[in-house]
């Protein structure tokens, strides 16, 4: 029996033929199909009850009526109980979840049963966006991670993803750095490890300027020099550039991460001008005490805070640069939807940004993407402050990960000693920066959250390791057995579910397209975290209750095609988090 590829989708779709055929009110009903509590079924429709109290009409008598009307196929494939005052619920049937589990035998088909109506749309997401000149430390951990987890849920989703490093390499301490470049450089220390010395630099420049406001002219100068175009600041501003973002790629390769385009707010200094001129033009930006600002007098927080596009000394600043970013990307990518991951420190600038976008777009009657801050907490010791070195200083993230692979190496080396050295680093390198990932990806992203090494790298809970030794052991039983997870021929003969256990895991599997959907529709990538840990449960309850290498060729291949088809769902669901996987662990 063949199945839709997205159930809730067709559920949603014949309850409302079933709306028109019973003579509801053509488009006013909403089934309202949500996936259910496993004591009640495994979908339910409550759009009944709005429908039914708007009318004062008698709910149950109407979900009668709609039930009455669902088409054969639809009741051949689930139970349909209605409950309470008019809750329909859908159970299905054991051979449809035999063929569910048949039926989604790839990623390209668990890909066509989460698509959602952003298929075929382009969306920027913009992420990570480090400074250049500085190391990438713990604090830009969120960002990336989450930022990519996005981006690929998305992509599976059907929608064409731009992802966009917006680097901070314009501004205001490029005038400190070139300053204490020409000056203080120690050209050894440049050749042993340039951001180190440009770090130095700046902080140089920086002590230097905060003492004397004649060094801060020149610091400022040396900006005004860089930004009209001197050959020798721009020399020295794109060296500090190629470095860091050489530096960077060291990171992005350990983390699984690629960006399309990486435009820095140096990309948009030429494109400043159109915004002046078109927000000034529409009466959006007025001067005020000297500055080009834009004020929200209708907004309760911002009625007295302007959004400030210019400063007073004409130097453009992070506004004017997201302005023009925010055009960019709608006219060179087509953008129906924008995406910019930061910290929640950043909300109120966004808050006022995308305001000022609106109306913008709305004056000059260009069309307005979807806009999203994607917001997160803090990452923080166990001691409840902010993740420090032990002598007080800020975490490198390239340490970070190394010390996440050396503790995996050590869990692994206790666990399977018998690998070849070698083996187990590769092992470790892969836990090791999943462990970090999925600590951040677990965790609702408003949160802040506590890193513990402890937590972490362990094998149980809900953690990176304890999802990979999940997946690394139904490779095991495939080997130990001599089958290959998919194997057509093999899942042919498989026969109904029969066992608690394998309709537990079945139920869950069925599941995963909702998972992923509410995860993309709320940008919040842990709920899809929280049903792989889920389902990684259910699947241990199977295989400890039922036996897979029994004698009955049916039984074996049935529960044969539940591990493989777990290992599938479990596999993309976190590859979907960026994570990289593992058939032996």
């Amino acid at each position: 029996m063949p199945v839709p590829f997205n159930l809730a989708d067709a559920l949603d779709a014949a309850l409302k033929s079933a709306a028109t055929a019973a003579g509801l009110e053509a488009g006013a009903f909403v089934p309202e199909v949500r996936t259910a509590d496993s004591r009640h079924g495994d979908f339910q429709a409550n759009g009944v009850l709005g429908y039914a109290k708007a009318r004062k009409l008698n709910p149950r008598a109407l979900a009668e009526k709609l039930v009455a009307a669902l088409p054969p196929e639809l009741t051949a494939a689930y139970e349909v109980v209605i409950a309470g005052p008019g809750f329909i619920n859908f159970t299905l049937k054991p051979a449809t979840l035999l063929a569910w589990l048949r039926t989604h035998d790839s990623a390209d088909h668990l890909k066509a049963s989460a698509a959602t109506a952003r298929r075929g749309q382009t969306w920027v997401v913009d992420y990570s966006s480090p400074n250049t000149a500085k190391q990438m430390h713990v604090g830009h951990l969120r960002s990336a991670v989450i930022g990519e987890a996005i981006c690929r849920l998305l992509e599976f989703s059907g929608t064409r993803v731009v992802r966009d490093n917006h680097i901070g390499d314009w501004g205001t301490q490029f005038g400190k750095l070139i300053w204490a470049y020409q000056r203080h450089l120690d050209p050894a220390a440049l050749a042993a490890d340039p951001l180190e010395e440009f770090e130095r630099l700046y902080q140089v420049g920086n002590t230097a300027a905060e003492a004397d406001p004649a060094v801060l002219e020149q610091a400022r100068q040396e900006l005004v020099k860089l930004q009209a175009g001197d050959p020798a600041n721009l020399a020295i501003w794109k060296k500090i550039n190629d470095v860091s973002l050489g530096a960077f790629q060291q990171i992005y390769d350990q983390l699984g991460i690629r960006f399309d385009v990486t435009l820095g707010e140096s990309f948009y200094h030429d494109q400043v001008a159109r915004v002046y001129r078109e927000l000034t033009a529409t009466a959006l930006a007025a001067e005020s005490q000297g500055a080009l600002v834009v004020f929200h007098p209708e907004h309760p927080r911002f009625r007295t805070q302007p959004f400030i596009m210019r400063k007073a000394d004409g130097a453009s600043n992070y506004a004017t640069t997201d302005l023009a970013t925010a055009l960019y990307r709608l006219e060179h990518f087509h953008a129906d939807g924008i995406v910019v991951v930061t910290d929640f420190r950043q909300a109120d600038h966004f808050e006022q940004l995308f305001l000022t976008v609106r109306k913008w777009f709305a004056a000059q009657a260009y069309r307005l993407p979807e806009l999203h801050h994607v917001t997160f907490g803090a990452v923080t010791g166990e001691d409840g402050k902010a993740l420090r070195t032990r002598d007080g200083g800020t975490i490198k993230l390239k340490e970070l990960l190394a010390e996440a692979e050396a503790r995996a190496f050590a869990l692994v080396s206790e666990r399977s000693a018998d690998l070849p050295p070698e083996e187990r680093r590769a092992i470790a390198a892969v836990v090791g920066v999943a462990s970090v990932q999925y600590a951040d990806l677990a965790q609702n992203r408003s949160s802040d959250y506590v890193f513990a090494w402890d937590k972490m790298i362990s094998l149980e809970g809900n953690t990176a390791a304890y999802l990979l030794y999940a997946g690394a052991r139904i490779h095991s039983i495939f080997r130990k057995l001599g089958a290959t997870p998919g194997d057509a021929a093999s899942e042919a003969a498989a026969s109904a579910l029969e066992t608690p256990a394998e309709f537990a895991l079945a139920r869950k599997l069925v599941k995963f397209a909702d998972a992923i959907r509410l995860a993309t529709d709320t940008l919040r990538p842990h709920f899809l975290g929280l049903y792989l840990y889920e389902l990684a449960g259910d699947y241990s309850a199977f295989y400890a209750a039922d036996k897979v290498a029994v004698e009955d060729p049916a039984v074996r291949a049935r529960r044969l095609l539940l591990c493989a088809r777990t290992l599938l769902v479990l596999e993309t669901g976190l590859r979907l988090l960026g994570l990289r996987t593992l058939t032996r662990m």
